[in-house]
């Protein structure tokens, strides 16, 4: 993605139609709601994101940040930002990098639908895994850094931050190969042979869960903020899929990085090495483990073929949502079209993985 394209998904437009919020209601609620808030108010939408409209809100008393469910029909466990608010108020006090949480609501009557509103990061939101605008050690930095976030994510102690209740029991990618089947069915368009045998294929070869913690469920390079001047993370963001499960599920999608191709997202394949700073993946790996007192990781195949098949089930979901007139972003078009290339990656490792 070129810097333009990447500054028009993280930047900000105006909110039209659907998007818009009354602001006479709103900042009624935030004088009751948010601590030191004054107004008056205004707001601009941001660019980028696909799921739940996020808003940047300007006020005298600062800058924050409102993340609403889409108006429309929806997936019963989808966009649930109530979820979000809950794991982002648990996690602050820990000190773990998220987004100052100021308040929750869920009354449909103030900006149409459930609605929360949290601090502003201000920092740099990267969206080139590639990081074309840095040197060398400044790459490794960057990449350690969220490396190191995720790591200390996973030994977050969840019972400890009232979190004990966050996800349930059991293992988890056989739930969440049961739920994004269940997620996919619901917004099926068309038939797709790929996908029935990944269905079949990952339902019957799930792997045992040895260790539980918070899982972020989307961890990637532009779902988080970076300081503006130090190689640290200072807002992991969206928190839309998060649950308790595997950390290897949040571990081996962040590896999907390094077996994509670079086109402008988070994708380094053939790119990593001294020469770019970029460190392979053999190297994030013996970090993270070192981090997180493992021995090591078992073979990624299984994992990647699930979280591509999990992604095709989002996608899915968008797919539906532009053919039902909620999908909430203009890239959403050109995301849809991306389940079959999604449908055959995944097959494809799925047969690395000895389907």
């Amino acid at each position: 993605m070129t810097d333009a394209a990447a500054a028009t998904m993280a930047g900000t437009i105006a909110a039209e139609g659907k998007d818009r919020l009354d602001e006479a209601k709103l900042t009624a609620w935030m004088e009751a709601n948010v601590a030191g808030f004054a107004g008056p108010l205004s707001y601009t939408k941001f660019a980028g994101g696909q799921s739940n409209p996020t808003y940047k809100l300007s006020s005298p008393s600062g800058t924050y940040v409102l993340r609403r469910k889409p108006s429309g029909k929806l997936l019963p466990s989808a966009h649930a930002v109530d979820r979000e608010y809950r794991l982002i108020a648990g996690l602050h006090p820990t000190g773990f990098p998220v987004a100052r949480p100021y308040g929750l609501c869920t009354d449909d009557g103030v900006v149409g639908t459930m609605f929360y509103v949290m601090g502003f990061a201000d920092g740099r939101n990267l969206w080139d895994g590639t990081l074309p605008d840095y040197a060398p050690a400044e790459r490794t930095a960057i990449y350690h850094a969220m490396g190191d976030t995720l790591a200390a994510l996973h030994n977050t102690d969840y019972v400890a931050a009232g979190l004990g209740e966050y996800g349930k029991p059991g293992n988890y990618f056989a739930r969440q190969v049961e739920r994004w089947t269940r997620q996919y069915r619901a917004s099926e368009t068309e038939h797709m042979p790929e996908v029935e045998r990944l269905i079949e294929f990952l339902a019957r070869t799930v792997p045992e869960q040895t260790r539980t913690s918070i899982v972020h469920g989307d961890y990637r390079i532009d779902n988080m903020i970076l300081h503006a001047t130090e190689p640290r993370v200072i807002a992991v963001l969206d928190w839309e899929l998060s649950t308790l499960g595997d950390p290897l599920a949040d571990f081996s999608y962040f590896l999907m990085s390094w077996v994509t191709q670079p086109e402008g997202r988070s994708g380094v394949l053939g790119r990593t090495g001294p020469e770019t700073g970029i460190p392979p993946i053999e190297e994030m790996v013996e970090r993270y483990c070192a981090a997180t007192g493992r021995d090591g990781v078992p073979d990624l195949n299984w994992y990647f073929s699930y979280n591509l098949f999990r992604l095709t089930g989002i996608v899915q979901g968008i797919k539906k949502r532009i053919v039902d007139g909620t999908a909430s972003s203009a890239q959403a078009e050109k995301s849809a079209a991306g389940v079959y290339r999604l449908a055959k990656a995944s097959w494809d490792f799925a047969e690395k993985a000895g389907a």
